[in-house]
This record gives structure tokens, C-alpha cells and sequence, in this order.
């Protein structure tokens, strides 16, 4: 914090020396943005800054300070029947959406104005100094030169920012609203309820779903580890088998298993997960073989459930990391392979002391990122057995096979409960940031780039 205010102090100081010694076309444009530029030749930058004062004064004052003004209390007058007419009231919905669209221009508009002042400030000094300014044409050669990374950037980074970041956002802000099915606007008003939801979630005293939420957290944890690490060390085993010497048919092995990849997973996933019903396929077999005298209760049965959800991702997943292995077990370099033999190394010795550490060292990063896919992975969960099986001792419709991700989607769709689907999506981004930033900052291919060069 400390480097902040310093930082802040050291800016507005710049602020100040610019305005008490800066000529008066630099000091107007403090007021009206490319003044300066416009008075001293430079009409691209000077015509885009002033479009852009105009454009975000226009947006904060005709048309967004009225929800800006109502972001403290997200409305107050609400919709209401007069006869048979309705008078609409305020709507906490585009209250908060708009509210946070209007601070945002708000601070694009200070960025700006800074920017401004910066630009007239280097021109002024350049021009004291005897040296000519950048001409237009210069000015728009250069988003194609040496700034062309900025104008290549620009649509890209405006999109994150209005599909990812502002959403985020808003989802941080409902979080401390009390938005859910008896509160929807334009109806009904919601309102900031501070960290009531939080205290609901965790069960803090007393009341809430604590307990469910520890449950779900716990399971997630769980399957993520099992689903990547099975995956990855099974997949590499069956890349090994296919790349052994000797070993005929590659090809044809390859390709067998590459067909789990070609068939959508909403399609196969759906009928796995029928398969294994009670009437399913599988159970129909068993007991016409005799192997089992009653139906075997899969999706019923919590641990059954949590198993099988394991196992069949296996069958999905080993392929995509056989393919990846494939590639990098071709670029370990023979010559490891036959000191390893000439040393007397048995295979189990030489893949722990050559392979692994290998394969560890370069699909570090790839081991982390499916993991974290692993903690939100929607698609088998629900596509096999919608999180079920249910039990009296969780609440909110979560299921014992639920990740958070398939939880706070049951409470977005079913429930209406946007407050406590906005916690757990802020619980999923913790988890799923901390767990980054540890693994990733104590990976070997981060520490040591070099390592294997």
C-alpha cells in the first residue's frame, strides 16, 4: 500500500509542476483534452482525445449518472399495479450493471485526462529543447510500426474486459446483495447486505450450509486429483506401450483411441451415463449372466457414483494426454536411453530416473492447467448424473457427486439463489487462484527454464 501512495504522491506532483509551468494551451487542455495537441499541429492525437472526453461525458452524464447515483441503495421506488396499469420503478439489475459500466468510464476518463496531460507536457519540453513534434502522418504510421502491438491489442483487450473482467465484477458485487428468487427486479428490489451471504455459506453462527459447502469443496478437491493424475500417469503408460519397440499396429492402437475424442461428450457422456442406471444396459447383462442377483445401484449410491464418475473419465481423458506424451517420449534423446542400458539400468529404473523426470519437467504447466479444468469440469459431472445422488444431509439441491461449479449452477437455474451462486464462484476463484499460483511458482520448468537445454 505504502508503494501505492508513494507512487500517487510522485504523480500528483507531476500534475502540479506540469500546470504551474506549463505555457496556456497546456494548462486549457486540462479542461479540454487535445487542446494542447490540436494548437501545436499534432490533429490526430489531438481530434482523438477530444472524441474521447466528448464520448465518455456524453455516456457518464446523459445517460449513466442516473443509475450511478442509486449504486448505494440499488433503488428505492419499486414497480407497482395502478388499475390495470403498471408503473415501473427502479430495476437494482441495471442499476448495479450500468452503475459499474458508468465507474469504469469514470476511470477511463481520469486515465485519459492523465494521458493528456502527459502528452502535452512532452511536447512542450520537446519543443523547448529545439526538436520538431511528430507529424500526423508520423503519428498514424506508428499504430502500424513501432505501436502496432498496442493496436493489435486493443480489440483483443477490450473484449476481456467486457466479457470477462466486468463480469467478474458484477458477480464480486452481487455476492453482497440479497439478489435471489424473492428478490428480482424490476419487481422486486434487491439491496447490499454486506457479508451476509459469506456468513450463510461458511455457517457462521449457526444458521447457513457450512457444512454442504464443506462437502462439496472437499469432493471437488478430491476428483480434481484423481481425475488428473490418473489421467496423466495412465495415459503416459499407454503412450509408452504403443512407442515400444516392437509393438505392431501403432497406428491402428492410436487410432481406437483417438475415436473417444471424435464423438462429442455430450453425446457419450449422456448415454455412459444410461448405461449404468438401474435399468441400464450394464445391469441388464450382469444379471442375465448371473454375476449379480439384484441391480447394482451406480448412480444411487454416493461412493458407487464418485468411483465410477472417476473411472469413465479415465476412458475420456487418456486419450488427449497419450496424444501429448506421444509427441514429447519422440523427443528424449536416444542417447539417455542407452547409457541407462549400458549402466544396467532395469525399464522400471530408467523411465523413474529419465522418463518421468522429463515428462514432469515439460508438461509441468499442461499437469497444472488440467487440473484446474479438472476443478470446473461441468461436462462429465452433470452430463452423467446431474451431481446426484441426493442426501438428507446436504441442502441447497446439492448432490454427493456436485463439484462447486455444478452446485452453483443448480443454484443459478433451479434455486434463483444469484447471492449464494455469486459466493461460490468467488470460493471457486480463490481455490482455484491459490492452487495456481503455489504449483505453478514451484514448478521446476518455472524455476529452472534451463534445466533441460
Amino acid at each position: 500500500m505504502k508503494y501505492f501512495f508513494r507512487w500517487l504522491g510522485k504523480d500528483l506532483k507531476e500534475i502540479g509542476i506540469t500546470f504551474r509551468e506549463g505555457d496556456w494551451k497546456t494548462k486549457l487542455s486540462f479542461l479540454i483534452m487535445g487542446f494542447g495537441q490540436l494548437l501545436r499541429g499534432q490533429i490526430v492525437r489531438g481530434i482523438a482525445m477530444l472524441a474521447l472526453e466528448g464520448g465518455l461525458l456524453y455516456f457518464i452524464i446523459d445517460f449513466g449518472w442516473n443509475y450511478l447515483s442509486k449504486i448505494l441503495t440499488l433503488g428505492t421506488v419499486e414497480t407497482y399495479k395502478e388499475g390495470r396499469k403498471t408503473v415501473y420503478g427502479d430495476n437494482s439489475f441495471l442499476i448495479l450493471l450500468y452503475g459499474l459500466l458508468t465507474l469504469v468510464a469514470v476511470f477511463a476518463l481520469i486515465y485519459l485526462w492523465r494521458l493528456n496531460i502527459r502528452q502535452n507536457r512532452e511536447a512542450e519540453l520537446r519543443l523547448k529543447r529545439g526538436k520538431r513534434l511528430p507529424t500526423n502522418g508520423e503519428d498514424l504510421a506508428s499504430l502500424f510500426d513501432k505501436n502496432f502491438d498496442k493496436t493489435l491489442l486493443a480489440l483483443p483487450v477490450l473484449g476481456i474486459f467486457v466479457f470477462t473482467v466486468l463480469p467478474i465484477i458484477f458477480m464480486i458485487c452481487i455476492a453482497f446483495t440479497n439478489y435471489d428468487a424473492t428478490h428480482q427486479p424490476p419487481s422486486k428490489l434487491f439491496t447490499w447486505t454486506g457479508l451476509e451471504n459469506f456468513k450463510e455459506l461458511f455457517g457462521i453462527g449457526g444458521q447457513g450450509f457450512g457444512g454442504t459447502f464443506f462437502y462439496v469443496l472437499g469432493w471437488t478437491l478430491i476428483w480434481a486429483f484423481f481425475a488428473t493424475f490418473l489421467t496423466y500417469f495412465l495415459g503416459m503408460a499407454v503412450a509408452i506401450m504403443i512407442n515400444k519397440k516392437g509393438i505392431r499396429l501403432k497406428k491402428l492402437w492410436r487410432t481406437i483411441l483417438v475415436m473417444t475424442i471424435a464423438v462429442p461428450q455430450f453425446v457419450s457422456l449422456l448415454y455412459v451415463g444410461k448405461m449404468f442406471a438401474v435399468d441400464g444396459i450394464v445391469n441388464a447383462y450382469l444379471l442375465k449372466w448371473g454375476w449379480i442377483s439384484q441391480a447394482i445401484p451406480f448412480w444411487q449410491n454416493a461412493t458407487y457414483a464418485r468411483i465410477l464418475i472417476i473411472v469413465i473419465n479415465l476412458w475420456i481423458g487418456i486419450p488427449y494426454t497419450m496424444l501429448i506424451v506421444t509427441g514429447l517420449l519422440m523427443n528424449i534423446p536416444a542417447e539417455l536411453y542407452e547409457s541407462a542400458n549400458i549402466d544396467g539400468a532395469n525399464p522400471l529404473q530408467t523411465f523413474w530416473s529419465i522418463t518421468l523426470p522429463y515428462m514432469l519437467f515439460v508438461t509441468g504447466p499442461f499437469l497444472l492447467t488440467q487440473f484446474i479444468g479438472n476443478l470446473n469440469n461441468f461436462n462429465v459431472i452433470f452430463l452423467l448424473n446431474q451431481g446426484n445422488p441426493k442426501s438428507m444431509a446436504l441442502t441447497k439441491n446439492a448432490g454427493s457427486t456436485d463439484l462447486l461449479v455444478t452446485w452453483l449452477y443448480k443454484m443459478t437455474i433451479n434455486d434463483s439463489n444469484y447471492k449464494i451462486a455469486a459466493v461460490i464462484g468467488i470460493m471457486v476463484f480463490i481455490v482455484t487462484a491459490v492452487i495456481s499460483l503455489i504449483v505453478y511458482n514451484t514448478m521446476p520448468s518455472v524455476k529452472d527454464e534451463e534445466g533441460f537445454q
